[in-house]
């Protein structure tokens, strides 16, 4: 990153439907990230849980809450001293919140974030996962060094308990790796705004709204890189298969995916790929 001027803007859309009990953890993943510029927008898509409690108590939070640690003996006094700080940096943080007025499910949850975005680069964050610090400084590097306009990550896949399952490592981009054998681009992803501009939003239309954009913008020559290290952390839905990972979702989520993989297999036969 060129420190000498400032760092570009990274919007982190975070849609959210009654996911309460996974969503702090996840805001603050983002807060503390390591990278000194970034536009945090929550949706919260009508949750009938406490999930808009949890984004009051966060703003909240970011704005009041202070912590100490022990920073000096006082043999005078005999007294153990404490420095206090904020909890959360405010510098370089920009806290967005939107309350849909109706269920509008989550592609359209996710454009409504995306359309309100101002950085530079943007991605969305699931809200029930974790960012890892450098997460954003890594993917956004080869971004401001102009070797590629959409960067992503291996993973862990985690559970409830905090244990990782496995280290989901995903292929080095090719489009046979990424878009013609199966979808392998992952969740941990950067990619400049501006190509929604050029190509579109997500498709309402798809439960795997990031499969089909993400080939739409591969068939259209954006340029994918992949950064070997481990990331984020994907947090499973075994035991809680709700809304997209609902049994009949799931199915047609399935489904989908084969079609673009032979959307993708066919562009390829036919020299649609640059």
């Amino acid at each position: 990153m060129n420190m000498s001027t400032t760092p570009k803007l990274v919007s982190m859309i975070v849609p959210t439907y009654n996911q309460a009990d996974y969503l702090g953890p996840c805001l603050d993943s983002i807060w503390f990230q390591d990278y000194p510029n970034l536009e945090i927008i929550v949706v919260n898509d009508c949750s009938t849980d406490h999930t808009a409690q949890v984004i009051e108590d966060f703003a909240n939070s970011v704005e009041a809450d202070e912590v100490s640690f022990a920073s000096n003996y006082n043999e005078e006094t005999d007294a153990i001293e404490r420095t206090r700080h904020p909890r959360y940096k405010k510098q370089g943080r920009i806290l967005r919140i939107f309350h849909n007025e109706q269920n509008m499910g989550s592609t359209r949850t996710y454009n409504r974030g995306f359309q309100a975005a101002t950085g530079d680069y943007c991605t969305y964050i699931a809200s029930d996962d974790i960012c890892h610090p450098q997460m954003v400084s890594e993917l956004a590097a080869p971004l401001d060094a102009d070797e590629a306009d959409f960067t992503y990550s291996d993973m862990f896949v985690f559970d409830d308990q905090g244990r990782i399952l496995r280290e989901f490592k995903v292929p080095d981009y090719s489009f046979e790796a990424c878009f013609k054998d199966w979808y392998l681009c992952g969740v941990s992803k950067i990619y400049r705004r501006e190509l929604h501009d050029r190509l579109g939003w997500y498709n309402n239309d798809f439960l795997g709204n990031d499969h089909e954009l993400f080939l739409r913008f591969a068939l259209a020559g954006v340029r994918f890189k992949h950064i070997p290290k481990t990331l984020y952390s994907v947090r499973t839905h075994e035991g809680r298969e709700e809304n997209v990972h609902s049994s009949s979702n799931w199915a047609k989520l399935l489904e989908e995916s084969k079609s673009l993989v032979r959307t993708a297999r066919a562009a390829l036969a036919n020299g649609e790929v640059q």
